[in-house]
């Protein structure tokens, strides 16, 4: 078997479709929808907010250090003690972020101030991944599932990490192939050897003050 030397895409493979990692985010996202509710934030825009909280949202905060982006509410930096409002949101998504903070770990206890009693964090990171095209000096980590569960060995509060995934789909994300050129079985079949994405839901517990 012949491999190219450079991907198909260099856009992850939106160019031909959905980013196979992409696709696992809407699983876990699915799965978890039920707690896509309340007030609620996001990274970057509210594009997984408006898609799965739907009418369940009583707030949307889009959270970005980027004084650019138009579309932010909030301008902050996770890995800054206090740069979140403590106690405001019952749900937090950080899809595909961690691997560019400085340090993942402040910006864990971040996320957790921020979430009221009870609420919930909703987070994805790459397991295998090009180095990004926008963020390269900025893109430092890669978290197995089991190096995204010991992070969360600090978490005061229930998490639960998943890995999703398989040698096909590895492959194809490398390559910059999309889903749709998958098949539904290659899509499909999670192998804990070749895992693409880990998730993580962590929630603060509900009885904290």
């Amino acid at each position: 078997m012949t491999l190219p030397l450079h991907p198909l895409s260099d856009c992850y493979g939106y160019d031909r479709g959905t980013p196979v990692d992409r696709l696992y985010i809407d699983v876990f996202l699915t799965h978890h929808r039920e707690l896509v509710h309340g007030d609620a934030a996001e990274i970057k825009d509210d594009t997984y907010l408006r898609r799965y909280g739907a009418d369940r949202l009583t707030s949307t905060t889009i959270i970005d250090i980027d004084p650019t982006n138009v579309r932010v509410t909030l301008q902050a930096d996770l890995t800054a003690p206090g740069s979140l409002p403590p106690a405001a949101f019952d749900c937090l998504i950080l899809t595909q972020t961690l691997q560019l903070l400085s340090d993942p770990t402040a910006a864990l206890s971040t996320c957790h101030s921020a979430l009221r009693p009870g609420g919930t964090l909703l987070l994805t990171v790459p397991s295998l991944a090009r180095i990004s095209p926008s963020g390269g000096p900025a893109d430092r980590w890669r978290f197995t599932p089991a190096g995204l569960r010991h992070l969360f060995t600090a978490w005061p509060g229930p998490t639960q990490v998943t890995g999703y995934g398989n040698l096909r789909t590895c492959l194809a994300a490398l390559l910059g192939e999309a889903a749709e050129e998958l098949t539904e079985t290659e899509r499909t079949h999670h192998d804990p050897r070749f895992p693409l994405l880990a998730a993580a839901t962590a929630h603060r517990a509900a009885e904290e003050a």
